[in-house]
């Protein structure tokens, strides 16, 4: 089989018109007839680009649409680890031939979509997009598509990818529409709704609008919502406190003031300020200090200097 090969080698060499170069790569082009993809020297030569990332971009762009072209599956397909990927990828990136961007699809799922152009700046002046085949399946995975020149002939088409099961796309499950929602929690109540707190905490709610032109509470939501801002004013909050919580950082445009204005009043209430027996300082028992006895020098507690007890007992017995 060598010898075979040696002689067909030869046999292509005497056919290429032209004396042969001295030094340097020798090309035997054979026309491609099936399976090939065009790569262009922009990327096969790039000056600044790896080899390594040369070598992922070309294996990219020979992939049909929806093959899978992320970190761990590049790793598992070639020897090189999961860092040097990686960092080919982001040369790739860096090079606007690579583009990867995280979407929300209408079910909610959120999916990596990557677009592989084989001619950046064709993008950037127009090119028409050739679409190179999408591979079949329910869940939609990540997007190869090619970008040539308008003027530029479409490229042959790819072969077609092999089936995916759809058993390997389970289908997304959506939360039941009719499943019961939590209960709203209810607006704080003050202990003691007098006259003097209710004409309070309605000028306050009244006054939103002054301060969030977006906050006109109509009578009714004001009446609603009194005992809830005197909940507030009942545990000391100062009346500005209340109005900057009730109207910093409000959504734009706020389709329910009243509904924001309830949230607030209901989920960001402070506690009770505490009483003078919270505030008070912790007793602490009082510890018996350590004394140095006098006979034998030996640490005992004791509230005053003297003898420990086996001297005591000592002194005593000798007494």
């Amino acid at each position: 089989m060598d010898t075979q090969h040696d002689i067909a080698l030869t046999r292509a060499l005497a056919e290429i018109p032209g004396p042969l170069p001295f030094s340097g790569v020798i090309h035997v082009a054979i026309p491609h007839t099936s399976r090939f993809t065009v790569v262009g020297n922009h990327l096969a030569q790039h000056a600044e680009l790896s080899l390594t990332a040369i070598g992922i971009g070309v294996h990219i762009q020979s992939l049909p649409a929806g093959s899978k072209v992320g970190i761990k599956a590049l790793a598992a397909r070639f020897a090189e680890g999961e860092t040097t990927i990686a960092a080919a990828l982001r040369e790739l990136e860096t090079h606007g031939y690579l583009h990867r961007t995280r979407e929300r699809l209408a079910n909610g799922r959120m999916i990596t979509r990557t677009v592989f152009c084989n001619r950046p700046g064709a993008l950037l002046r127009g090119g028409t997009v050739v679409p190179v085949g999408v591979a079949p399946g329910p869940a939609p995975g990540p997007v190869v598509t090619s970008v040539v020149p308008a003027s530029a002939p479409a490229p042959p088409p790819a072969p077609e990818p092999t089936p995916v099961p759809e058993e390997a796309h389970p289908p997304a499950r959506l939360p039941s529409r009719s499943a019961p929602k939590p209960p709203r929690r209810p607006l704080p109540q003050p202990r003691e709704l007098t006259p003097e707190l209710h004409r309070a905490a309605s000028a306050l709610l009244a006054d939103l609008r002054r301060h969030a032109p977006e906050l006109v509470l109509s009578e009714d939501d004001v009446e609603e919502l009194v005992p809830g801002a005197a909940a507030w004013l009942e545990r000391g909050a100062h009346p500005d406190a209340v109005r900057h919580a009730l109207t910093a950082e409000l959504p734009q445009p706020p389709k329910y003031p009243a509904k924001i204005v309830r949230h607030r009043l209901t989920a960001l209430l402070p506690p009770p300020l505490p009483g003078a027996q919270e505030l008070a300082p912790v007793r602490r028992t009082p510890v018996t200090p350590f004394q140095t006895c006098e006979g034998c020098d030996r640490a005992f507690r004791s509230p005053a200097p003297g003898h420990c007890r086996d001297c005591r007992a000592q002194y005593g017995e000798a007494a």
